[in-house]
């Protein structure tokens, strides 16, 4: 596998296909081999940019008269791309970790919530392990939340009389996710033992839920996804 930034088959897949980025392949084979996505689904894509999700996600609703819709929330601000995606796609520019539920929830169709949740956000690396397992780890807790409700999780695998909690800041108490009973949920997370925390908690809450590190991921990344369905 070809380093970081260097052209490899993924790359070069993705140029000939109109996917806008490689990691259109690593949403591609969860759908594979999950069937995440089924048509008419709505589906909420959090860290849409640069938007190769948003088009597998469109690609995987179907038709257009089957319906659907995929939403794309980034702090960048960004249009859906033109290949892959049609009318049902459209992408919000705002803070995922500042939203509340009730806003998130008003961008599903009829305001009933999302079928699915795919959540590709990822912190900016720095190089200490330390903080960005920190910092990827709040990010997947707070993709987490939006889903479920309110989540206490073990801060760390070995300590299980810790707990943190995620809505303790009163930012967002409400305990109804937006993630719809039997939905599907993506979390992508950085390896660490803090893991191990969110694999136990999901299992209570999903029927199914497995690790899945995609073929199209670099050799050099240490991103691995959660893959949680049917919300109990």
């Amino acid at each position: 596998m070809s380093g970081a930034g260097a052209p490899d088959f993924f790359y070069r897949e993705a140029q000939r296909l109109g996917y806008v980025a490689r990691s259109a392949f690593k949403l591609l084979q969860m759908q594979k081999q999950h069937k995440l996505i089924t048509p008419g689904a709505s589906v909420l894509d959090l860290g849409c940019a640069p938007g190769a999700w948003l088009q597998v996600a469109c690609q995987s609703l179907g038709a257009l008269e089957k319906g659907g819709a995929v939403v794309g929330i980034d702090l960048k601000k960004m249009k859906a791309p033109s290949s892959h995606c049609d009318s049902r796609v459209r992408t919000v520019c705002a803070d995922v970790m500042s939203l509340l539920k009730e806003q998130v929830r008003a961008m599903s169709p009829q305001e009933r919530g999302f079928s699915v949740i795919l959540s590709d956000m990822c912190p900016t690396v720095s190089g200490i392990t330390a903080k960005d397992t920190a910092l990827s780890c709040q990010l997947g807790m707070r993709a987490l939340s939006l889903a479920v409700g309110k989540v206490p999780l073990p801060c760390s695998a070995g300590d299980s009389n810790t707990e943190l909690h995620l809505n303790s800041t009163g930012l967002d108490a409400n305990e109804v996710g937006v993630l719809r009973r039997g939905g599907n949920l993506v979390i992508k997370l950085l390896e660490s033992e803090e893991n191990a925390g969110f694999m136990k908690f999901c299992k209570r809450r999903f029927t199914k839920v497995s690790w899945l590190r995609p073929k199209a991921t670099r050799s050099c990344s240490r991103e691995i996804y959660l893959i949680c369905q049917g919300l109990r």
